[in-house]
């Protein structure tokens, strides 16, 4: 189910500390987090792509649960999220997110221990570009995903928003009890 071309998208630009990032969400929930310190031009042609004909509104107020959590997250205070969501894709980019949904905070796995768990081992590449396409940086944890090899490898928001992700996690899990590489 797409948006309703009438209906908006509410954006605001959640800032702390080091973090500038845009987020937006329809009245069904979170539906995009951008990347580190980019302009609202990224925001405004996700939306023109994945919601033809719908108006984006910036309203600080109504983002304010989504930025909370997210800012709790920066803080080391949240590991997982229970906002409400609105993101669309094809049943196979459903499935990848849903799997990077089940990697726990401050672990990671490979392309392919995401081809394998969502029972699809020759679709490697899949799972890459399924990844890439993942509208909710942050929330839905496409930074927990590194090469086979343990090397970081590309993702939307830039490398040096996957390493600070990653650092983030494993500064917290060393607090709360040491980090683990699956």
């Amino acid at each position: 189910m797409r948006n309703n071309n009438n209906s908006p998208i509410f954006w605001t630009q959640l800032s702390h500390k080091d973090w500038n990032i845009n987020i937006a969400a329809t009245s069904n929930g979170l539906c995009y987090v951008g990347s580190q310190n980019m302009p609202m031009d990224e925001l405004a042609d996700w939306a023109k792509a994945h919601f033809p004909g719908c108006t984006l509104i910036e309203d600080g107020e109504k983002l304010k649960p989504y930025a909370n959590e997210l800012i709790e997250y920066f803080q080391g205070k949240r590991k997982s999220f229970t906002i409400p969501f609105d993101f669309h894709g094809t049943p196979f980019q459903l499935d990848v997110w849903k799997a990077l949904c089940e990697i726990p905070y401050g672990q990671t796995k490979s392309y392919s221990d995401i081809a394998n768990q969502i029972q699809k081992p020759s679709a490697v590449r899949a799972v890459g570009s399924a990844i890439g396409a993942n509208p909710v940086l942050i929330t839905v944890p496409c930074h927990r995903v590194i090469g086979k090899n343990g090397a970081l490898t590309g993702y939307r928001g830039g490398m040096e928003m996957k390493t600070k992700l990653l650092e983030l996690e494993q500064d917290s899990a060393l607090l709360g009890g040491g980090l683990h590489y699956a």
